[in-house]
């Protein structure tokens, strides 16, 4: 079977390899569809704490070719489902509290140990959750960045008729559009680029901020802004681009009370004023990965197939990949969500033999 593997900065090694075996408490999956993020993008780029070469992959679909079926019921072979890449210990103590999305000792498929960039994978049962009958495994392998949303969304304690205030009109900051605007909240979109807050008003935006062409926001902005507020601002916030200024004009555009939900990363440093927090008595959380969400959000993106096609922009075959991370790093390209069409054969009947491989690059 076909493996990619990011083996140093931009070069990538197609290997033909023997396919894994079925282990206890595992499924085989089959990939067929790969999201491509921008961790992904910066793993590549090796620009990201993990070491290399490294199979990458960690937003992916696929189906049940074989499965350890002493692990639980309800799945079998042939099932389409979306994959958690998440690896939890289950022992310290965010785990022991219910939040295992912030394990001391996380890891992540595709990140921080081999991932989907490959034929058959195999995965803990545990991890599986069953695509929705009628979703396209195209649009279903958008479930983890769904749920990564998601648990911004929640993070956030929206309340239906308040209005909020998302910054950024990538993956992320859409679907958080989408999922605030179905629990009945206001949102007002903020990016740089035009044509991505019109995008968001498909996404159920009610008004939109143009940032980085002068005083932000600028008077007309501002009045629009105030007049869906209950107070002198909005009550909820959530950054979704890690740029140091997107978090300091939530601080301070937040009406008083707010709650500022930090989901964008970066290692940039934002200044943050010790008087303006404590005035307004902010409530300002961060958000990482999501505490079992998946099947929430594939939920949600089954009701809006229309709106998930969208954030697809780009679609290659695995053996594009290389097209695939510069057309991401191209910004005239526009790219959206990238998603990678995996080689689905019909499995061997015996272990493939390690064939070589062939260098992209």
């Amino acid at each position: 079977m076909l493996r990619a593997h990011t083996v140093s900065r931009r070069t990538i090694e197609l290997r033909d390899e023997d396919p894994p075996a079925l282990m206890p408490g595992h499924a085989l999956v089959r990939v067929h569809q790969v999201a491509l993020c921008g961790t992904d993008l910066h793993i590549w780029d090796d620009d990201y704490p993990t070491e290399l070469p490294l199979v990458q992959g960690h937003e992916f679909t696929g189906r049940i070719e074989a499965i350890d079926q002493a692990a639980g019921p309800g799945l079998e072979v042939g099932n389409a489902v979306a994959v958690s890449p998440m690896v939890y210990c289950g022992t310290c103590g965010p785990c022991l509290g219910g939040r295992p999305n912030v394990c001391e000792s996380i890891s992540c498929l595709g990140c921080y140990e081999d991932g989907a960039l490959a034929e058959v994978i195999s995965v803990p049962v545990s991890k599986l959750h069953p695509v929705p009958e009628g979703m396209p495994l195209r649009l279903a392998v958008l479930g983890e960045p769904g749920s990564i949303a998601m648990q911004a969304v929640n993070r956030g304690r929206p309340e239906a008729g308040e209005t909020a205030l998302v910054f950024g009109c990538g993956p992320i900051g859409l679907l958080t559009t989408l999922f605030l605007t179905e629990l009945g909240v206001n949102v007002f979109t903020s990016d740089l680029v035009p044509s991505k807050l019109e995008m968001s008003r498909e996404f159920g935006a009610v008004g939109t901020l143009l940032a980085g062409s002068g005083p932000f926001p600028d008077a007309a902005q501002r009045k629009e802004l105030e007049s869906w507020c209950r107070m002198s601002g909005p009550t909820l916030l959530i950054e979704a681009t890690g740029a140091p200024a997107s978090f300091e004009n939530a601080l301070s555009l937040a009406a008083p009370t707010a709650r500022i939900v930090q989901v964008g990363i970066s290692t940039a440093t934002a200044a943050l004023s010790m008087r303006t927090v404590p005035f307004k008595e902010l409530d300002i959380l961060g958000s990482r990965n999501s505490v079992n969400l998946i099947p929430a959000a594939l939920a949600a993106l089954n009701r809006h197939q229309d709106l998930a096609e969208k954030l697809i922009t780009h679609t290659f075959e695995l053996a594009a990949i290389q097209e695939a991370f510069e057309t991401m790093l191209d910004p005239a390209q526009g790219a959206g969500k990238i998603v990678i069409s995996m080689p689905v054969r019909e499995p061997a009947s015996q272990p493939g033999v390690h064939a070589g491989s062939r260098t992209v690059n």
